[in-house]
């Protein structure tokens, strides 16, 4: 264990805010106040997120006069609809839905096989979801030709098939017709299925481009259900609330999964199926969430599960407490156990299913800690995270559905662009053969803002077999000869990219508050940003100079909680997934903090409590640190003046001496400045030992061989007790002697 901060980004984040303080946009702040009878914290928001009438801030916060767009504006809407109503009413069609394994994916197939079911009980309807290890994603010619077999007449593709243009032309020769329906980009030609229905298509009038792939399914159900109440002289709105009612649902979560923008019509699907999700009648879902909210399905030593937790249903809650419990079967095994999860009707069964789910989860919680932990040893061994741009590193046997996760772990800890590629499944010739120079390997990347992650392997599309994605998250293969100089040339492409600089890993708020802003009242008003996501974040702030009171570790030391004062306004603060013994500020110091706000509800008592997302030392201790590190600088390298106030004494020597002799018996060997400080002055914080006696302290020893001290990374420190050779005369020091004749004062001894 050491005091390395273990748990943050080794590259120290840049706050940014949304909205400059204060932003009053030629009054726009105070007359949406006034109107909507908002707090000023919240008008503010609202004006920095681009809504500065009160007629558009009153839309966003109500939702009531969001438009759902018409269905039909997507091209080949009617086509599929058409097509479908066909196949409904023929008993000799057979339909097949055709999946991908993600939750998009499985909530589209759940959502219109329960639909198309629902219409006729007794339709011939399978599904289709291949699998990520051994067909990969997408529609293939072998899939189809296992769908012919069965005797297929329709092959509905849903979040997929935008770029299957050889295989539509080959299920046409296979007799079966096909619609396609996604959301991912399109080429310049299309597959000619029956109907394409994209909201990407450059033809498309459609007003809102950002629909998840279960969106367009949704939007398909809207199309067929607005057809029947025309058909029924009822007004076509009739047939959407029908598909509101039925199926929001399953597209807010598909649509929170995949990271869609929760702007537009897709903030009110999410909302209203949101709401739909916390009274489900789904013996699927509900038995998710219960499993979900009794501890993932862990069971008590009586073999009971332990008593359910109620958490709000939200955004946050679907994206981070069950989605990844959907897309575990994917990753871990097969997609059909989260659809089959949806589809029951059998709440036994339904149970069964969700326990397997949570246990599929926790195996890919390990497996994916153990491959994080592998990586950041590789990486520590082959990479140089202080002067590379972007970290690849390549391993065997890593899974392929994990090593997306792992790089965006990579990410956090090391505050750059990293791309982990894996071997796993590759073929190798005869069993347990030597790996051969041309085995392809599969490669998942994520980045930070500054570097196009997709343009960057546009860049070594030469000597990449494949690849694809998005700025932030893309995919590739690559030969494993070719790796060395693929990590070579996107360095090169990222340093241009960046002029030599740094990346800069970037977090955001909305804007800096004060201690006394910071009320149960603000945190209701905020509820109505809900739902929030990309595009529409969850409101999220700066405080200045909160002086902590209290330190404390909770959940076995994965987390810490904070509770700080500010401005008189005592405040309780969680940072999740900062273990306490990672923190660089300690007791009594002024911090500033970045967070959201959340009230915590225990025991039928509510409380204000601050989600902290990142925190460091105030600015005016930080500054004080740099310059002490600047002054200490000039006096290592024989420029900068000395006095005798930074000449340590016989008396500095032995607390820093006691301290980190103390914390090396204890196994921690790994400093920051700030925290050896504290160390050395928690004793006697009314005489501390400064910076820049400390760093002179440090050098000494390491001249007369009482420590070893090594610099890994700006700022910390690791330190290494040599054997002793009996005790050490420090008047033979040749650097505490070169200072006290640059001291403009006497020279005294120690």
């Amino acid at each position: 264990m050491n005091f390395m901060k273990t748990g943050k980004s080794t590259k120290e984040k840049i706050w940014e805010l949304r909205c400059a303080q204060p932003t009053d946009d030629g009054g726009a702040e105070a007359a949406i106040s006034s109107a909507l009878g908002v707090s000023p914290i919240v008008a503010r928001l609202l004006c920095g997120r681009g809504y500065k009438t009160p007629e558009a801030a009153r839309i966003f916060l109500t939702m009531g006069d969001t438009l759902i767009h018409d269905p039909f504006l997507l091209p080949d809407m009617a086509a599929a609809v058409e097509r479908i109503e066909r196949a409904l009413a023929d008993p000799s069609e057979h339909i097949v839905i055709y999946g991908d394994y993600d939750v998009d994916g499985v909530t589209s197939v759940s959502a219109l096989y329960l639909y198309l079911l629902g219409r006729d009980p007794g339709l011939d309807i399978e599904y289709y979801i291949p699998s990520r290890s051994e067909e990969g994603y997408g529609v293939t010619c072998a899939a189809l030709d296992t769908i012919a077999a069965h005797g297929a007449t329709l092959v509905i593709t849903v979040d997929t098939g935008i770029t299957a243009e050889a295989e539509v032309d080959y299920a046409a020769k296979l007799g079966i017709d096909v619609i396609v329906t996604d959301h991912h980009e399109c080429r310049e030609t299309l597959p000619r299925a029956v109907a394409v229905i994209n909201p990407h298509r450059s033809d498309s009038p459609y007003p809102f481009r950002d629909l998840a792939g279960v969106g367009v399914v949704f939007k398909l159900i809207c199309a067929c259900e607005s057809a029947i109440s025309k058909e029924r002289g009822e007004p076509e709105s009739d047939g959407v609330r029908r598909a509101f009612r039925g199926f929001a649902d399953l597209a807010a979560i598909g649509t929170i999964a995949d990271v869609m923008p929760l702007t537009d019509e897709n903030r009110m699907i999410v909302a209203y199926g949101l709401s739909q999700i916390e009274h489900t009648k789904r013996p699927g879902l509900a038995a998710l969430l219960e499993a979900a909210q009794s501890g993932h399905g862990v069971k008590g030593a009586d073999g009971q599960a332990s008593a359910p937790k109620k958490r709000r249903v939200n955004a946050g809650y679907i994206g981070f407490g069950i989605a990844p419990k959907i897309n575990a079967a994917g990753r871990m095994a097969s997609a059909d156990i989260a659809a089959d999860l949806f589809l029951t009707s059998d709440r036994r069964r339904a149970d069964e299913l969700a326990a397997r789910l949570c246990e599929i989860n926790r195996e890919r919680q390990v497996e994916e800690n153990r491959t994080a932990e592998e990586a950041f040893v590789r990486i520590e061994e082959e990479c140089d995270p202080e002067n590379d741009r972007v970290i690849v590193v390549a391993d065997d046997a890593w899974k392929q559905g994990i090593i997306g996760i792992v790089a965006s772990r990579v990410v956090e800890k090391y505050g750059m662009p990293a791309i982990l590629i894996t071997f796993d499944g590759c073929h190798r010739g005869e069993e347990d053969a030597e790996p051969q120079p041309d085995d392809i390997g599969k490669g998942s990347g994520r980045s930070v803002k500054g570097i196009n992650l997709c343009d960057a392997l546009g860049s070594c599309a030469d000597i990449l077999t494949r690849y694809g994605g998005h700025e932030l998250a893309a995919g590739l293969s690559v030969e494993r000869g070719r790796i060395d100089e693929f990590r070579r040339r996107i360095n090169e492409y990222a340093r241009a990219r960046l002029n030599g600089g740094e990346v800069r890993l970037t977090v955001n708020a909305d804007c800096e508050v004060k201690g006394s802003d910071l009320t149960m009242e603000l945190a209701g008003e905020l509820r109505a940003f809900e739902p929030c996501g990309v595009a529409n974040p969850t409101p999220s702030f700066v405080l200045k100079n909160a002086t902590v009171m209290r330190i404390s570790a909770i959940g076995a030391g994965k987390h810490t909680k904070l509770t700080v004062n500010a401005d008189g306004n005592v405040l309780g603060a969680v940072w999740f997934g900062m273990p306490a013994a990672s923190l660089d500020f300690h007791e009594n110091d002024k911090i500033d903090l970045l967070f959201t706000l959340d009230i915590n509800e225990f025991r039928g008592i509510s409380s204000l409590q601050l989600l902290v997302s990142d925190a460091r030392l105030c600015d005016d201790r930080r500054n004080a640190i740099n310059e002490d590190r600047r002054r200490f600088d000039g006096i290592r390298n024989g420029t900068g003046s000395v006095d005798e106030s930074m000449i340590p004494t016989r008396r500095d020597f032995a607390r820093v001496y006691r301290a980190l002799n103390r914390e090396l018996c204890g196994g921690h060997d790994t400093f920051t400045a700030s925290t050896a400080l504290w160390l050395i002055n928690r004793d006697m914080p009314n005489d501390p030992v400064g910076y820049l006696k400390f760093r002179v302290v440090l050098d000494i020893f390491d001249e007369m061989g009482i420590f070893r001290v090594d610099e890994p990374t700006a700022d910390c420190f690791r330190i290494c007790a040599v054997p002793s050779r009996g005790k050490t005369d420090l008047e033979g020091s040749r650097l505490l002697r070169r200072l006290r004749e640059r001291c403009t004062g006497e020279n005294k001894t120690i």
